[in-house]
């Protein structure tokens, strides 16, 4: 059931800086109107989104006299769907009100006012009486409303009033932040997931504790009641495509095992359901029930056949491949547009032929892990992170919030590791908070922390490595994976969030992209077999605002690589990669002579016949030694280099030619005097890059002249450069 709000007609997006496909089909009328909560279902409910009346005032004021206008629930306050498109500060309150009407037949229930999620603080009030206040900004929570309900009003009262501190607060926030840029972007404020209630009898069912055990043939179901007591009983049945397969019954708050003889497995690629009934009972009468459903899947670390500590996906090792995904949208921000677009980066995920997504310092509706439930995704799920130097409240906040996590996501059979910290974002007590979860949660796996401040504790040691890849040491106990890698740029003109962008490292087109991403694939897989890698994350889903490192685009519009030969490499299966000939040499396996000079040269230093006295004679490559993948021969340590040589060329076909470059960072290379490319980023290895059509026309039989400039920032140096043609 929906109520839908006054003044529908008139609604309208803001003017956001990109949208997706699906911003068409959002409406006040059919805004986000699927069930929220997919597994514990009942059939009478009221869905609250929709259009609400807000303002924007001083934290300090008192509810809003008048309002500013409509915004469109459940999209935050930032977004363009929201219709509104304003920022909150830290300074201000965002303020919410809207009426509705109660259905009939509800008189003799228990009324409860449930949010989806609210970002981050907010109190409420129903018909002017305060129902309760709630912190956290990705847990739901609910809310007895019935003794606030004015049995003889025709319009119900709701308001919420929202403080959001961001970034000037130490509360868990993932990426958000006041001034986006680089990795951090567009805060979410207010509500942002669906609000709606629903009645319930005066004992109810209040939670389900789905564990299933795999090994005992069984499922473990621990029903959590509200105002239940020693007179009440529960039932649980499970069915198979609606054939009972078992039952049992029990008490409130005990466990209750129901065997499940030959049980249907749930894999990535099988991912099987199970339905389950179940009821509370008084004597014979069923006073309340609910639907819902569990996958038997366990996941644990053990040994393969090589005595190489592995992830176990029902008792098997099963390699994982995955994106990082950061869950943003151009037009909702932490919101999907609709359900469809949540589904779509997970079929669209599992089309690339991956099993797998890292869900990145945020925290997702419920819907988006039912559909990794239904399709066949494996999910690691972080906590998001918040600043660190926490006080003794701000640390029992960041716990309340890991604890809720784990607490209202158990039951999904796709999450199967909880990620207690990324990288050290805010990190603190590792060892206890490690243990901690753990003791929350036996039956999924911990990370300590994904990439550079592992503490040595957890089922997993995770490593970054841009490009990489790469893979830590196996351990006894601990299984090596590859939390973060890849992060190719490309950016798509007309599916831009602005016109300022960037990546880990820049592809010059969509076959770049392609053949690059196949190479890294080729090595993780090697990785897999040697030393021993379990699971590699590639960074990222979607470009996010001014981020251009997804294989999609932000409005999801463009897919950028080929997607047939994205999902073999990510199978493992086989790739024809182009055909590298050296036709002019680099120094990668036999140094060659350059001149060069650290010091500016004249402004026509690239230019045939340039007089290059005063620069000196050196072998390349030139660079630091450690520099990942560089061969070093020459040491360059300033921050430019500037390198000349001349090469001979036979006659021939030149226009299959392209660059062969290994560089850390930005390259300007020319050729014969005209500007060949121009390269940001580094490179972990040579690679092959177009040469510009003007450069490529200059080339002739007999002597050339190529000229590198070759900048410098931070960390790890190196420039070496060839010529190949790739076939």
């Amino acid at each position: 059931m929906c109520a839908c709000s006054v003044g529908a007609q008139s609604w309208q997006p803001a003017q956001g800086p990109l949208m997706t496909r699906w911003a068409k089909d959002v409406s006040p009328e059919n805004v986000w109107k699927e069930y929220p909560r997919p597994q514990m279902v009942r059939k009478d409910w009221l869905n609250l989104n929709g259009l609400w009346d807000y303002a924007i005032a001083p934290k300090e004021a008192p509810r809003p006299q008048e309002w500013q206008g409509k915004i469109l629930v459940p999209f935050p306050v930032e977004s363009a769907l929201s219709g509104v498109m304003k920022r909150l500060d830290e300074k201000s309150r965002l303020w919410y009100r809207r009426q509705f009407a109660m259905p009939g037949g509800w008189s003799d229930k228990r009324i409860l006012l449930h949010f989806g999620a609210v970002d981050w603080e907010c109190e409420v009030t129903v018909n002017g009486r305060p129902v309760g206040s709630h912190r956290g900004g990705y847990d739901a929570f609910t809310f007895d409303i019935t003794e606030a309900i004015r049995a003889d009003a025709a319009q119900q009262e709701v308001v919420v009033a929202v403080l959001d501190p961001t970034n000037t607060g130490k509360q868990p926030r993932g990426k958000q932040v006041l001034n986006p840029g680089g990795i951090f972007y567009t805060p979410t404020s207010g509500i942002w997931q669906t609000v709606w209630i629903e009645p319930v009898p005066m004992a109810s069912i209040a939670d389900l504790v789905i564990t299933p055990d795999v090994d005992g043939s069984a499922v473990r179901v621990t029903v959590v009641g509200r105002a239940a007591d020693d007179t009440h009983t529960v039932e649980v049945a499970v069915l198979d495509a609606g054939r009972e397969v078992a039952r049992a019954a029990g008490k409130p708050g005990r466990q209750i095992a129901v065997p499940v003889p030959d049980a249907k497995l749930w894999w990535p690629d099988a991912p099987f359901l199970y339905d389950l009934k179940v009821s509370l009972k008084q004597g014979d009468k069923t006073v309340d029930a609910v639907d819902s459903y569990f996958g038997m899947r366990k996941v644990s670390v053990g040994k393969d056949e090589k005595g190489i500590t592995r992830i176990l996906l029902n008792n098997r090792f099963v390699f994982q491949i995955g994106f990082l995904d950061q869950g943003f949208w151009p037009d909702g921000l932490y919101t999907a547009p609709t359900d469809e677009a949540l589904r779509y980066d997970i079929e669209i995920t599992k089309k690339l032929g991956m099993n797998m997504a890292r869900k990145h310092v945020k925290i997702e509706p419920q819907r988006w892990y039912y559909w990794c439930d239904r399709l066949g995704l494996l999910v690691w799920q972080d906590m998001p992170s918040g600043d660190g130097n926490r006080s003794a409240d701000e640390a029992r906040q960041f716990e309340d919030e890991l604890r809720q996590m784990v607490e209202q996501f158990r039951n999904h059979p796709s999450i199967i590791m909880w990620v207690v910290f990324n990288e050290g974002w805010g990190q603190y007590d590792t060892e206890r908070l490690t243990a901690w979860v753990k003791k929350l949660d036996p039956t999924r796996l911990v990370n300590n922390a994904s990439g550079w401040t592992d503490r040595k504790v957890g089922d997993v040691h995770d490593i970054h490595a841009y490009p990489g890849p790469a893979c830590p040491p196996p351990e006894d106990k601990r299984a090596a994976v590859l939390g973060e890698f890849g992060g190719l740029g490309l950016a798509v003109e007309g599916h831009m969030w602005t016109a300022k962008h960037w990546g880990y490292r820049g592809m010059p087109n969509a076959d770049k992209l392609t053949s690059t991403y196949c190479k890294l694939l080729r090595k993780v897989y090697e990785l897999k077999d040697n030393p021993g890698l379990s699971a590699a994350v590639y960074t990222q889903t979607t470009d996010v605002e001014t981020e251009c490192n997804g294989l999609l685009t932000y409005d999801r519009a463009v897919v950028k690589p080929d997607v047939e030969k994205v999902a073999k490499a990510n199978r493992g299966e086989p790739v024809p990669l182009p055909q590298v000939i050296a036709v002019v040499p680099t120094s990668q396996q036999n140094g060659l002579k350059w001149l060069y000079t650290t010091t500016k040269p004249a402004d026509d230093w690239f230019k045939p016949g340039f007089d290059a006295k005063g620069w000196q004679e050196g072998v390349g490559g030139f660079g630091t030694k450690g520099t990942p993948g560089a061969v070093a021969r020459t040491e360059w340590k300033t921050a430019d280099i500037w390198l000349r040589r001349e090469f001979d060329l036979p006659a021939g076909n030149y226009s299959a030619l392209q660059l062969y470059i290994h560089h850390d960072e930005n390259a300007e290379v020319y050729i014969n005097g005209v500007l060949a490319a121009k390269i940001s980023g580094y490179t972990t290895d040579y690679e092959e890059f177009p040469i510009a059509p003007e450069a490529l026309a200059t080339l002739k039989p007999g002597r050339n002249t190529i000229a590198v400039h070759c900048h410098q920032t931070q960390g790890g140096q190196y420039i070496d450069v060839g010529l190949v043609e790739v076939k």
